[in-house]
C-alpha cells in the first residue's frame, strides 16, 4: 500500500480510514475516561484537594509522559548510532528511511506531551481532586495511544490516526472541560 494517495479516490479512501480509527479512538476514550471517572474513586483513594497533593499527582501524570519522550529519544539515538546516514545528526541531513518514524514518533510525542501536561495541570487545578480519576485514565490512554501511533505510522495516516486520536483526544477534552470550569468561576 502507498503511503501518499496518488489520486482522489485513494486520499477519500484514507479519510474514511481517519474518521474510522478516530471514532474508534473516541468510543475508546468515552468508555475509559467515562468508567475512571465513575469507578476509580471507589477504587483508589486518590489524595487530597490540598494544592501539594494536586501537584505531586501531576508530578506522577507527568512523569509518565515523559517516559514516552524518553522512548523516542532512545530510538532515534540508537538509529543515528546505527546509521551512516544519520549519524551527524539532525542538523547536517533530513533524517534517512532508517529513522524516518522513529523521529516522526519522536516529534508528534514531543509535541503531544506538552499540549496534555499544560491540560493536565489546567484541569487538575481548576476541578480539583475530581480530575484526578480522568488522569490516570488519561495516562493509560496516552500510553496505548503512543504505541499504536508508532506501530500504524508506516501504514498511512489511517494508520496511524487510532493513536494520534486516543492521544489527543483526553487533551481536547482537559481543555474544554477546564474552559468551562474556568467560565463557570465568573
Amino acid at each position: 500500500m502507498s503511503v501518499h494517495p496518488k489520486s482522489n479516490a485513494e486520499l477519500l479512501r484514507e479519510q474514511r480510514k481517519i474518521y474510522a480509527a478516530s471514532g474508534a479512538a473516541f468510543l475508546l476514550c468515552i468508555v475509559l475516561l467515562g468508567g475512571a471517572h465513575a469507578f476509580l474513586p471507589d477504587l483508589v483513594e486518590f489524595q487530597g484537594e490540598a494544592l501539594e497533593s494536586r501537584l505531586s499527582f501531576l508530578a506522577g501524570a507527568t512523569l509518565f509522559l515523559a517516559v514516552w519522550v524518553i522512548v523516542g529519544i532512545g530510538m532515534v539515538a540508537r538509529g543515528r548510532r546505527r546509521s551512516a546516514e544519520d549519524i551527524g545528526g539532525s542538523a547536517y541531513s533530513r533524517p534517512s528511511p532508517r529513522i524516518a518514524v522513529a523521529s516522526a514518533f519522536l516529534q508528534n510525542t514531543l509535541e503531544q506531551s506538552v499540549v496534555a501536561a499544560v491540560a493536565m495541570f489546567a484541569l487538575l487545578m481548576l476541578a480539583g481532586a475530581a480530575g484526578m480519576p480522568f488522569i490516570a485514565a488519561w495516562v493509560v490512554l496516552f500510553g496505548i495511544g503512543r504505541i499504536t501511533f508508532f506501530l500504524g505510522y508506516p501504514k498511512g495516516a489511517g494508520g496511524r490516526a487510532f493513536g494520534m486520536a486516543l492521544t489527543m483526544l483526553p487533551s481536547i477534552a482537559a481543555f474544554l472541560i477546564s474552559i468551562a470550569l474556568l467560565v463557570a468561576r465568573f
